[in-house]
């Protein structure tokens, strides 16, 4: 199958959402500082999905251990785009780089990108593709920094939305909007294998 390859994301003027499951911990702190603090692990990749369904895939809808909880974070536009200039694919495409082009490029980037099949509400495979932005070390540090306007704890609403899904009564219209987020530039649409 071959899958459409763009960001699909629910965003506004400023900023775009992502998603992360985490440890109530981690979690809570995030909540109250509206950034990460002690509990998180900085010196580890961190990954953003924008896809809230391919995270309720991933997670169980929040029922896997360690990711109990769902934090929507809002990321300043500037940000997310200056991520997707420094990503890089984590594994080669023919059609951006040659074997040794990818290599170093992949041992110099802090930001990484990968395409997973999104899914629906029941965790079936449909025809896009989702994005996943692995960050470490220095573009960690920015979007902690420069990066987060807001920090929201959908977990009381995932554990609603999973109960009406399991009971069949969860509609997808009930569930986060996402639309395709608009990537430009074509050197990163290229070096991103986005079609």
């Amino acid at each position: 199958m071959q899958y459409v390859k763009e960001v699909f994301a629910r965003y506004d003027k400023q900023c775009i959402r992502v998603y992360q499951a985490y440890n109530a911990a981690i979690a809570k702190e995030a909540i109250a500082l509206q950034t990460f603090g002690s509990k998180f692990n900085l010196d580890r990749m961190t990954w953003i999905k924008p896809s809230f369904l391919w995270l309720m895939y991933r997670s169980n809808w929040g029922t896997k251990k360690d990711q109990e909880c769902i934090l929507a974070l809002d990321i300043d536009q500037s940000v997310f785009d200056m991520l997707l200039e420094k990503a890089v694919l984590t594994s080669p495409d023919s059609a951006s780089y040659t074997g040794a082009q990818w290599e170093k490029a992949f041992a110099e980037t802090t930001v990484y990108c990968q395409w997973d099949p999104d899914r629906n509400m029941n965790g079936n495979a449909i025809d896009r593709a989702a994005i996943q932005i692995g960050i470490k070390g220095s573009a960690l540090r920015e979007v902690l920094d420069k990066g987060i306007c807001r920090i929201e704890d959908l977990t009381p609403l995932v554990r609603k939305w999973n109960g009406q899904r399991k009971n069949g009564k969860l509609s997808a219209k009930d569930l986060p909007s996402e639309k395709i987020y608009p990537v430009r530039d074509k050197a990163i649409r290229k070096r991103l294998a986005m079609r």
